[in-house]
């Protein structure tokens, strides 16, 4: 039997990256509903949530944030696009392409869109 203590954590982390990645949300695949990963840990809802706030805390996770943004989900976060370009933050997507490859260049965006 593994140490509880190992579980509240894995069960923590797990939700804390499928929170910011949207993993929840049943209109996304995959998707699932946060219960069942308590149930696969064997722990409690209020545990797992608690663990993985407290991951999220320490770790400065949310939602958009492109750290912890998995590379699948990269091309839907808005976040990603969003640079600032005079003053005003636009959507490098809607740029000509010099602008998004000179966004490239400085590491503004992931890779060219």
């Amino acid at each position: 039997m593994r140490d509880a203590k190992v579980n509240y954590w894995a069960c923590g982390i797990i939700h804390a990256i499928g929170m910011v990645n949207f993993l929840f949300d049943s209109t996304q695949k995959p998707h699932v509903k946060a219960s069942e990963i308590y149930s696969w840990f064997g722990i409690a809802e209020s545990t797992g949530s608690g663990k993985s706030r407290q991951i999220r805390d320490l770790m400065k996770m949310n939602y958009f944030d492109t750290k912890w943004t998995l590379p699948s989900r990269m091309e839907s976060n808005p976040l990603v696009w969003m640079i600032p370009v005079n003053g005003l933050v636009i959507d490098v997507r809607h740029c000509p392409r010099e602008i998004q490859e000179e966004a490239y260049r400085k590491g503004l965006i992931p890779y060219l869109p």
